[in-house]
Order: C-alpha cells, then sequence, then structure tokens
C-alpha cells in the first residue's frame, strides 16, 4: 500500500536522525516509568514513617521522592524539546514538498482555486500537523502508557478498586471517541473556513483600488463578515466539544476518589489496605485521570492534526503535468537556427466541461513571421498564447513548434524559446537585475545589461543609487513607460526565438507608445512575433492579422485586406 506523503516524510525525517529518534523513544520510557514511582515512594512514607510516627529513613526518602520529580520534569522538558525539532524538521520537508509538488501542478488548477485556500496549505494545514507532534499524538501515546501503567499499579495495590478502574476505562474510551469524531468533522470544516477568509482578505488587497472606485467597502465588508460569523459557528462548535471534555472527566474522577473513601472506611482494617496503599491510590487515581484531562487538548490538536493531513494529501494528489519532466532542450525545439514553424492542430480548449473558450483552430505560423491576433474581449485570445507556452493543456488537438508539442516541454527551458510581455509587468522583490534574471543562474549580469541597453534603460538604472544591485520600490522607481521596456527587456534576456506581445501598448498615451513600439521592431528581428492588438496602427505591420470569433477563427488574411473590409473593431 502506498504511503501518504505525510507518512513519507515522517519516516524519513525520524530515518535521518536516528540518534535523536533513541533519544525520544527512551526519554519517553523515562517519563512513563519515572511517572509511576512517587505513589510508590508515598505509600512507603506513610506507612514507615507517618503513621509509626518515625523519622529514620524520611530524610533520604524525602529526598528520593523529591528527586524523581526533577527527573521527571527534566525528562518532560527533553520531550518537549526533541518534539519541537522533529516538528520544526517536519514542517520545512512538508513545504519543500508541497512547493516542488506546486511546480508540477498544472494551470487550470490555479484558475479553479483561489490563492487563498492555496497559501493555507502551507500555513494552517502545515501547523496543524507541527502541532500534532509537538502536542498531539506523542503526548497522547505517552499519556495511554501512563494510563496502562497506573491501572497495573492500582490493582496491584488494591485489587478491587483495580477492577473498578478497569471497568472505567471502555466508558472513558467511548467519552474520547463520542468527542474525537464531532472534534474532526468540526476542525476539518474550521480549515475550510479559514481559507475562504484568507481568500477574502488576498482578493480584497489585490483588488483595493476598484472597490474604493465602486464604492464597494460594505459590500465587502458584509460579505467578509459573514464567512467570519460562518467560521465563529463552527470555532464555538470546537470549543463547545472541548470544554464539556475535561469537566465528564472531572466528575468521574471526583466519584471514583468518593469511593476509594467509602471502600477505605469500611475494610481499613482488612489484611493489605493500609492508609499508604488509600493514599498511594487516591494519587494514582488523580495521576490516572491528569492525562485523561490533558487528552482533551491533545485530542484536539490530533483532529487539527489529521485534518491538515487530510487536505494536505488531497492537494499532493492532485494530477500532474508529468510529460513536461521529458529531457526536452530548447535546441531539439528551434535547432540551431532557431528556425521552427509553430502549427496549430484542431486546438480546442474549455476550463470547465460543457463550455469550451476555444474549438478546432488550425493554424501555420512561419518562422520569422508577424501575426497579429484580433476579436472582442472573451474570444480567447490570451487563453491561446498560453496554450502555445505549455501552461495550459488542450482539451483536444495539439500545438508543435519544430515537431514537438510545447505542453511536453519543461517549464525550465521555455524561457530561451518564448519570450513573454503582458499587460502589466509584475514586479518580484529583489534587486533591479533580478526583476530581468528573475534569479536564473543561467542568465548572467552581461546579458541582463545588454537586454536593458536595448530596450534603453541601462542609462536610468546606472543613475539609480547601487545601479542594478538597487532594491526596487515597485510604486515608485519606474514610470508606466519604463515597466513596459522592463518587461520587454525580461522577455528577451535569454534570446528566445518567439516573442508572445499581449496588449502591451493599452495603457500608454501616443508618445509612449511610440518609443514602445520601435523597441519592440528591434526586438521582432529574427524572431516569430505573436501578437495581440486592438489598435490598427500596431496590426498593419504584421503579415497576417487572424480575426477570432467565438472561440473560433473567423478569417486570417494581410492588414491590407482584412482591415478596410471588417466592421470587428466597432
Amino acid at each position: 500500500m502506498k504511503r501518504s506523503l505525510t507518512t513519507r516524510i515522517i519516516i524519513k525525517v525520524f530515518r535521518q536522525h536516528i540518534i535523536m529518534t533513541m533519544t525520544l523513544v527512551l526519554v519517553i520510557l523515562g517519563v512513563v516509568i519515572l511517572s509511576l514511582i512517587p505513589p510508590q515512594l508515598l505509600k512507603i512514607i506513610i506507612d514507615r514513617n507517618l503513621v509509626p510516627k518515625t523519622i529514620q529513613g524520611l530524610p533520604v526518602m524525602a529526598l528520593t521522592y523529591l528527586g524523581v520529580l526533577t527527573l521527571i520534569g527534566t525528562f518532560d522538558f527533553l520531550k518537549g524539546g526533541l518534539l519541537t525539532v522533529f516538528g520544526q524538521k517536519i514542517i520545512k520537508n512538508l513545504r519543500m514538498e508541497l512547493t516542488r509538488k506546486l511546480e508540477r501542478i498544472g494551470t487550470t488548477y490555479f484558475s479553479a482555486n483561489t490563492s487563498g485556500m492555496i497559501t493555507s496549505r502551507f500555513t494552517n494545514d502545515v501547523e496543524n500537523v507541527n502541532s500534532l507532534f509537538a502536542d498531539g499524538v506523542v503526548s497522547m501515546i505517552i499519556d495511554c502508557f501512563k494510563i496502562i501503567g497506573i491501572v497495573t499499579s492500582i490493582w496491584l495495590f488494591w485489587d478491587k478498586l483495580g477492577k473498578v478502574v478497569l471497568c472505567l476505562v471502555p466508558l472513558i474510551y467511548i467519552i474520547t471517541r463520542f468527542f474525537q469524531k464531532r472534534m474532526l468533522a468540526a476542525q476539518i470544516k474550521n480549515l475550510e473556513q479559514l481559507s475562504r477568509v484568507n481568500s477574502h482578505i488576498s482578493e480584497s488587497l489585490k483588488n483595493v483600488h476598484m472597490i474604493k472606485s465602486f464604492s464597494k467597502e460594505a459590500y465587502m465588508e458584509e460579505l467578509y463578515r459573514q464567512r467570519l460569523e460562518d467560521n465563529f459557528h463552527t470555532i464555538e462548535r470546537v470549543n463547545f466539544y472541548d470544554s464539556c471534555y475535561a469537566p465528564i472527566i472531572q466528575v468521574i474522577r471526583a466519584l471514583v476518589i468518593s469511593l476509594i473513601v467509602v471502600l477505605s472506611s469500611r475494610q481499613l482494617n482488612f489484611p493489605g489496605i493500609s492508609l499508604g496503599v488509600v493514599a498511594a491510590s487516591i494519587d494514582l487515581i488523580s495521576n490516572l485521570f491528569s492525562p485523561i484531562e490533558t487528552l482533551g487538548m491533545e485530542l484536539q490538536n490530533v483532529q487539527k492534526g489529521i485534518s491538515g493531513i487530510q487536505r494536505i494529501n488531497n492537494f499532493y494528489l492532485e494530477p500532474e503535468d508529468s510529460k513536461k519532466y521529458r529531457t526536452i532542450k530548447a535546441e531539439e525545439v528551434t535547432g540551431k537556427d532557431r528556425a521552427a514553424e509553430l502549427i496549430f492542430e484542431q486546438i480546442s480548449f474549455s476550463y470547465e466541461i460543457g463550455q469550451p473558450i476555444l474549438e478546432n483552430i488550425d493554424l501555420i505560423v512561419k518562422q520569422g513571421s508577424s501575426v497579429t491576433f484580433a476579436g472582442r474581449t472573451g474570444v480567447g485570445k490570451s487563453t491561446l498564447f498560453q496554450l502555445i507556452m505549455g501552461l495550459l493543456k488542450p482539451s483536444s488537438g495539439r500545438i508543435l513548434l519544430g515537431g514537438i508539442d510545447v505542453y511536453e516541454i519543461p517549464n525550465s527551458e521555455k524561457r530561451k524559446i518564448f519570450g513573454y510581455v503582458e499587460q502589466q509587468f509584475s514586479f518580484i522583490q529583489g534587486t533591479v537585475a533580478e526583476q530581468i534574471s528573475l534569479g536564473d543562474d543561467g542568465i548572467s549580469q552581461k546579458q541582463v545589461e545588454e537586454a536593458m541597453k536595448f530596450v534603453g534603460l541601462h542609462e536610468y538604472v546606472m543613475n539609480m543609487e547601487h545601479s542594478y544591485d538597487t532594491l526596487v520600490n515597485q510604486n515608485e522607481d519606474f514610470s508606466q513607460g519604463q515597466k513596459q521596456l522592463l518587461a520587454i527587456a525580461r522577455a528577451i534576456v535569454a534570446n528566445p526565438s518567439v516573442l508572445l506581445l499581449d496588449e502591451i501598448t493599452a495603457n500608454l498615451d501616443s508618445v509612449t507608445e511610440a518609443k514602445i513600439v520601435t523597441v519592440l521592431q528591434k526586438a521582432s528581428c529574427g524572431r516569430t512575433v505573436l501578437s495581440i492588438s486592438h489598435r490598427i496602427t500596431s496590426m498593419m505591420d504584421s503579415d497576417t492579422i487572424v480575426l477570432m470569433e467565438n472561440g473560433h477563427i473567423r478569417t486570417k488574411d494581410s492588414p491590407t485586406t482584412i482591415l478596410p473590409t471588417d466592421d470587428w473593431i466597432a
């Protein structure tokens, strides 16, 4: 049977740190065994010293009692420290594995799930797995062993009381299972609702200008309030089960201690039932119910951990882009002369079944040609670009570049093939140079500077405080036009053979647009250029215009043929 992700990582961490694992086992055994000694010492002290009223040997027994308690505290400290270390190592490995999984998941997953829901896998769910170890399952195991040892000790002290306590174990198990099931369901629902709350915050921050522009603050606040209220009711349910569990256990403990008092008052004259046995039995009962009470909190942590594990494992089972890990190199796709035809073979695509975005797209783009895709908003132009770069997988058909399916090209090689210039430049945290290289070790500082010289930003950057090592403040350092030039530099720095331009002059004034167009004309030399545009001036420079309508190619021809006769721009 194939192990889940979390199980494999837990086993891996424990195997990698075998000495720490053995130390943890010894510490756990020490905690369990030592916790059984104080009641035994208490019995001896009462029967040998307090009842006969003799001091002989009392200091030694008192120091021994104190020493055992100190050892128990020391072992508990070591247990907590080791569990914390193991928990952090498990968290690190989990997050690294989830990151690698994120790289392998298809782009459609990100369309179907909000950023808040995905982020919660790395934050809430992983932290809940940590609580499973730091305050959950290991502590529960220790407490269960303590309970077994205590019940055995009580039985040896007083068999009648041992039978009573033994009968209580199934009752306590039933109570525990009752709360366990309900707390697990509530915890899973709580995590789902927290992810929706996180998504709302993320979306609100992302769209804050739109919200303020259209005066939608009240609407967003009400939506947030509803989600918080739903989450509040779920947490109330969790807290209700948690608050009920401990008092029930305390009542049972009080009843058992009362039973001991009643039985001892009638049977103190019987052989073997001494005052020390009664005192030790009460101490053992208190020790018995102390871990049982603690199980309530540990149970909640375990349920949170299990719910986190379930969600992490479900995420890890998401379908992957397995074909992207073939060892295809950029040179195999475009050849040494970087010449390759782009062929669309009956391409259809839909995000949801029955709702096609593109249907039966057939097209051949010659190497070195310039093609503009035009059409009204929503006809599938940007989706087609994502298919060309292999970010999305066609529902049917395929796109070939140099005879190779673009979807099967590894992402690590695509930058050498495709240069993508978006409408909005996306900054990353880092220096000016890192905005262009994106931390790619295969791109040198010289390449970055050459790309910036090409777009005309080299001198501007050299005048900044630390030139290319200046940390970027995206809202202050570059104008809108300069951001588009940065986007072009980022696209061409790896010298790709295909340029994809997605409405990059849509938000620019005419002067800035003219400068951007001039740079693009230089960048287009010797490359295949695919662009999306609604501006006639941009289309006139293309070899071919592909007019799209309702997910189909309506017509394709030269600009001089299409533009004077079509009314699609209206």
